[in-house]
């Protein structure tokens, strides 16, 4: 039991700092029935979770299965700093109202995948701001300048004389801080987070906490393109509050190769099962397309339920195989005689008239379920479909 448990804890890990400890923490819980905590914490600077966050929560919910409570950390104080984690300049500070908007927003969303019951919600407020001016100090002087600096986005920052602020030194003390504060067992986060994750180790010695977190770092996962890591900002993510519809069609979107990624990080297959799938597609036995349609099914359910996933297969099939409409078109109305270009933009589906010029170009527009290639197309009075792409459609009345 305790290999198959420490095997599927492993399962997509790109990093275990002191495996032992993990390892004796789930020991401790099959023989003794000793319960720890793992902690994972997440600023508020955006109000919507999407797949990538969850690759951590369902290691998170894992750990819930073999013992563990998990203490959220919803980073109120640190998020009105910012992470600097990756970022080139010094990150602009959020005002402490859409801080507690944004977290509570996080707070409705985890439990789609985390056991309320196993789970503690926390606001690192409640504890720094009791730290005060001298405790702060404290904190400072254990670590040094130097240190910091090896952080590779500060250190790149400083060779090229880009400002740092003495408060983004502050947060991976403050983020180490978290760990001393409510003695965490194991840390997790995205191997991007990994010198804040051992932050919490060093000052877990450092304020002789008695113990000393293990560290589990999870892989960043890609967008939709297969390439950069999922992030709304780059328009390449699958959000956890999509519609069914949007949901199923983005996972459809995915290349065969990025499916077992996905499969690998976000199915609640055991490994096993997935490398059964996977033999049997490479044979021909099952196509792609199924394989990825499963997958859509399983984790549209997970966040929306059986009935929506099967109605968002129906409907993708009626759109794409079947080549029909969709159910439900958004309708817009234009006065007078409309460019092509700009009734796109204006109708929400394309973000600017020159991409909508190039998907033009690219044949990805149509009008009517007809290619078009006109960039000067003008629309007239009358009725039009409007299309880019496969998934994006809109209804236009010229008058």
């Amino acid at each position: 039991m305790l290999e198959s448990a420490l095997e599927e804890i492993k399962r997509g890990v790109s990093e275990i700092i002191d495996e032992k400890r993990v390892a004796l923490l789930l020991k401790n819980y099959f023989e003794k029935g000793e319960e720890y905590f793992v902690k994972a914490g997440f600023d508020p600077t955006a109000p919507d979770l999407h797949l990538g966050h969850t690759v951590l929560l369902q290691k998170m919910s894992l750990f819930q299965k073999y013992g563990a409570t998990v203490q959220f950390i919803i980073g109120d104080f640190t998020g009105m700093i910012g992470d600097p984690t990756g970022k080139n300049e010094t990150r602009k500070k959020l005002d402490r109202q859409t801080v507690i908007k944004n977290a509570k927003s996080y707070e409705e969303q985890v439990f789609k995948i985390l056991d309320p019951k196993k789970t503690e919600i926390l606001f690192n407020s409640s504890w720094i701001e009791k730290l005060g001016s001298s405790g702060m100090l404290e904190l400072t002087t254990t670590f040094n300048v130097a240190r910091m600096l090896e952080r590779e986005d500060f250190e790149k920052r400083y060779k090229s004389g880009a400002s740092i602020s003495i408060s983004e030194f502050l947060y991976p003390l403050l983020q180490g801080y978290d760990s001393v504060a409510i003695k965490s067992d194991i840390e997790m986060g995205g191997t991007d987070q990994k010198f804040n994750l051992l932050m919490g180790r060093h000052l877990q010695r450092a304020y002789s906490v008695g113990k000393e977190q293990a560290v589990v770092m999870m892989p960043l996962l890609e967008g939709l393109d297969g390439v950069n890591k999922m992030s709304k900002s780059l328009g390449n993510y699958i959000g956890v509050t999509d519609a069914p519809n949007d949901m199923f069609g983005k996972i459809l979107s995915i290349s065969d190769d990025l499916m077992w990624r996905y499969y690998e990080l976000l199915s609640s297959l055991s490994i096993s099962q997935i490398e059964s799938l996977k033999q049997k597609v490479d044979s021909g036995v099952i196509h792609p397309k199924v394989a990825k349609e499963n997958l859509a099914i399983e984790i549209v359910t997970r966040y929306h339920g059986d009935n929506e996933a099967a109605d968002a297969k129906k409907e993708f099939e009626k759109v794409h195989s079947k080549n029909q409409l969709p159910s439900d078109i958004a309708e817009f109305e234009a006065q007078d005689s409309k460019w092509i270009a700009q009734a796109l933009v204006d109708c929400g589906l394309e973000p600017s008239t020159s991409q909508a010029r190039r998907d033009i170009k690219q044949n990805a527009v149509s009008v009517n379920q007809k290619k078009i290639s006109d960039q000067q197309l003008q629309l007239d009075s009358g009725e039009y479909i409007l299309q880019v792409g496969k998934r994006k459609f809109a209804k236009l009345k010229v008058k």
